[in-house]
C-alpha cells in the first residue's frame, strides 16, 4: 500500500515545480538551474532534471528524488515528506498506516485542529463577536479571515486542551504542540492561549506549525503582554520562520523583491491590497536562517519597520546581517501619522504603493539620519557621522560600492578620500563578516565549490567520471572502449563498462539508477564537447596517469636496487616507459 502511494505521488508531481516552490529556478537546455539552498554559493550549481525527475548540487554533493529534497530542505523524516507531497498531489493517504503517524503528523494534526477550533469561535461566542468586529475595524475583510484562518481562544482555562483530548490526543502530546502549559502543581495542563485574537502561523506548505496570540481588550489585568506566541517546538523554530511566506513566496519571486513588516496585521492588509510579496517578522529580528529562506525567492529586501527603534542590537544586526550577505536593501519610509502599514493601506492603499515605489536604499537612508542627528560642520560631529556610517560602508560586498560611498562621505564630510579609506581600514562590523572577510578556510564552501582533489588519484577519479558520463549522456560512446583499456580504470569503473557491455539497460536498474542519472546529468550540464573527442582524451589521460605511476615505481626501485644486472633491467624499462610517456603526454 506505501509503495504504491508513493508511486501516485510521484507520477502526479513534477520535481521542478516541488523545488521551483522553494527557490528560483532558471531554464538552462532541458534542465533548470538555481543557487544551492544547502551550501554557501555564488554561481549556481544546482540543477534540476525533469526528464530524470531528479535534483543535483555538483557544489555539495547532495542530490536525488523530490522525497529527499523536501526531507532535506524541511528537515523531516520520509513520511512526513510523503504527506507534503501527497497534500500537493491531492493524494488521500490512509491514515491507519502506523508508518505515517510520525510524533511530527500528530503534531500538525493537533495544530490544524486547534487552528479550525479557534475559527469557529471567533464567531460563535459573544467575545469572539467582539473579537471578529475588532478585526473587521481594522480593516481585515471576511475573505482574508479565511485565507488567515484567524480565530479566537476563549477565557478558559483548558476548552481547547478537553476538545483534543476528546479527538484521541494526549494532554502531553498538546503540551509538545506548544498549545497547553504543563502545571507545576500536579494538575492537568492548562490551555496557554486564552481570551485572545489567534493568528496561525504557516510553513512554506501551509501547514499550521505555531501561533500567535494578540490582547484586544482587557480580560485580565495581570496579563499585560499584548502579544504571546507558540515557544519553540518540534514543528515551530521563530528563528526559521517568516508570517506570510506560504502565501508571499511566488509573489517575491515574480516581483524579484520582499517587503519585509513587523505585525502580523501589516502582512495580512498588505496582501488584502494586492501587495502579496509582503512578509512579517513577527517581534522577532532577521536571523541567518530567515534570510537563507529569502535568499532562495530574491535578493531585494524593503524593510518597513520603525527604524528609530533599529538602534536595538538584535533589529541592528539582523540588517547588518542581510547587507553582509549581499542583499539589496531599501527603507520604505511611511507617512507623518501613521503607525504602521495596516494604518496606512486601512487609509488609502494608494499611498502605501508610493511608499514602496520611493524606498530609499538603505546607504541613503544612513546618510539621512545621520546628518539628520549631527551638524556636519562640527568636526566632533563629523566623527560621529562617520562612525554611524562607515560599518554600513564596510558591511558592502562590492568594491566599486565601497569605493561611491565612501567619496560620498568624504564629499559631504569635507574631508580628502583618503582619509574616509584609512578610517575604514579599522572598522568593525559586528562579528559579521562581508564577503571579502570570509576566513580563508570558508573560501572554496563560500564560493559555492567542493574543494577539489588535483592529485593523480583526484585526476584519475574525474576521467573516468567523466567517460562514464558521456557513455551514459551516449550509448554509442561505449564502442570507443576496448578490452585494452581495461588496466586503465578502478575496479568498479571496469565492471561497470564490462556490466553495460553485456547489459545496455543494467544502468537503470532500481539500486543504481540515481547514481548513473547523475552522471547523465553532468555530461548534459559540464560536457558539452563531442563526446567521441572527449572520451579518446580521457583514455589517453588515463594512459599517461599510468605510465607517470609506473615511472614513479620505477624509481623508488633502482634507489634501493643493488644488482647491477637488475638494475640494467630497470632503466631500460623505465626509457621504455618514458618514451611511451613522450607519445601519450597530452
Amino acid at each position: 500500500m506505501v509503495d504504491s502511494q508513493i508511486e501516485e505521488v510521484k507520477n502526479r508531481l513534477n520535481i521542478v515545480d516541488i523545488v521551483g516552490s522553494y527557490l528560483k529556478l532558471t531554464k538552462t537546455g532541458v534542465n533548470y538551474r538555481g543557487i544551492c539552498p544547502f551550501h554557501s554559493e555564488k554561481g549556481p550549481s544546482f540543477f534540476v532534471s525533469p526528464s530524470r525527475q531528479m535534483w543535483h548540487c555538483f557544489g555539495c554533493g547532495e542530490g536525488s528524488s523530490m522525497f529527499d529534497f523536501v526531507m532535506k530542505i524541511e528537515g523531516v523524516e520520509f513520511g512526513d515528506a510523503l504527506r507534503i507531497l501527497a497534500n500537493k498531489a491531492g493524494v488521500e493517504l490512509k491514515r491507519e498506516n502506523p508508518q505515517l503517524r510520525t510524533e511530527r503528523q500528530r503534531l500538525y494534526e493537533i495544530c490544524d485542529l486547534g487552528c479550525s477550533f479557534f475559527e469557529k469561535q471567533l464567531g460563535n461566542s459573544p467575545w469572539g463577536k467582539e473579537a471578529k468586529d475588532y478585526l473587521l475595524k481594522r480593516g481585515i475583510s471576511e475573505e482574508s479571515l479565511k485565507k488567515w484562518r484567524l480565530g479566537y481562544s476563549p477565557d478558559t482555562w483548558q476548552g481547547l486542551s478537553d476538545f483534543l483530548v476528546s479527538r484521541g490526543y494526549k494532554r502531553e502530546e498538546i503540551v509538545r504542540a506548544g498549545l497547553a502549559v504543563a502545571s507545576d502543581k500536579g494538575n492537568n495542563p492548562y490551555d496557554r492561549f486564552r481570551g485572545r485574537i489567534i493568528f496561525p502561523i504557516f510553513d512554506l506548505n501551509s501547514q499550521v506549525i505555531g501561533f500567535g496570540a494578540r490582547i484586544f481588550k482587557e480580560v485580565d489585568k495581570k496579563e499585560t503582554a499584548k502579544y504571546i506566541n507558540t515557544p519553540q517546538t518540534l514543528l515551530y523554530d521563530k528563528s526559521n520562520v517568516l508570517y506570510g511566506m506560504n502565501h508571499a513566496k511566488v509573489s517575491i519571486r515574480k516581483n524579484n523583491q520582499c517587503v519585509l513588516t513587523e505585525g502580523y496585521t501589516d502582512a495580512i492588509m498588505a496582501h488584502q491590497a494586492g501587495f502579496e510579496n509582503t512578509v512579517a517578522v513577527s517581534g522577532t529580528a532577521l536571523t541567518q536562517r530567515h534570510l537563507i529562506s529569502l535568499k532562495r525567492y530574491s535578493d531585494n529586501l524593503l524593510l518597513s519597520f520603525d527604524m528609530d527603534t533599529a538602534g536595538d542590537n538584535a533589529t541592528k544586526r539582523g540588517i547588518n546581517l542581510a547587507e553582509s550577505q549581499g542583499f539589496n536593501i531599501k527603507v520604505i519610509d511611511t507617512y507623518s501619522g501613521a503607525k504602521d502599514p495596516a494604518e496606512i493601506i486601512l487609509e488609502n492603499p494608494k499611498n502605501w504603493e508610493e511608499s514602496v515605489k520611493n524606498a530609499r536604499p538603505i546607504m541613503n537612508y544612513y546618510f539621512d539620519s545621520a546628518l539628520a542627528k549631527f551638524d556636519k560642520t562640527i568636526p566632533q560631529s563629523k566623527k560621529e557621522i562617520a562612525k554611524i556610517i562607515l560599518p554600513a560602508i564596510k558591511r558592502l560586498q562590492n568594491k566599486i560600492e565601497q569605493s561611491h560611498w565612501a567619496q560620498k562621505l568624504a564629499g559631504t564630510l569635507g574631508v580628502s578620500e583618503s582619509a574616509v579609506l584609512e578610517e575604514l581600514k579599522s572598522v568593525k562590523t559586528d562579528g559579521i563578516y562581508s564577503q571579502q572577510e570570509q576566513p580563508a578556510r570558508h573560501n572554496a564552501e563560500a564560493l559555492g565549490g567542493e574543494v577539489k582533489d588535483f592529485s593523480a588519484v583526484g585526476r584519475k577519479k574525474l576521467l573516468e567520471d567523466k567517460i562514464v558520463s558521456l557513455v551514459l549522456k551516449d550509448p554509442e560512446n561505449l564502442n570507443l572502449i576496448e578490452e585494452s583499456h581495461y588496466n586503465l580504470f578502478c575496479e568498479k569503473t571496469k565492471s561497470f563498462i564490462e556490466d553495460l557491455k553485456k547489459n545496455p539497460d543494467f544502468s537503470q536498474k532500481e539500486e543504481y539508477k540515481n547514481f548513473f542519472d547523475t552522471l547523465s546529468l553532468r555530461a548534459e550540464v559540464e560536457y558539452q564537447e563531442d563526446g567521441c573527442d572527449e572520451i579518446q582524451l580521457c583514455l589517453v589521460g588515463l594512459k599517461e596517469i599510468e605510465l607517470r605511476n609506473k615511472l614513479n615505481k620505477l624509481s623508488d626501485e633502482l634507489k634501493i636496487e643493488q644488482d647491477p644486472q637488475k638494475k640494467e633491467e630497470l632503466i631500460k624499462e623505465f626509457d621504455q616507459n618514458a618514451r611511451l610517456l613522450h607519445k601519450t603526454k597530452i
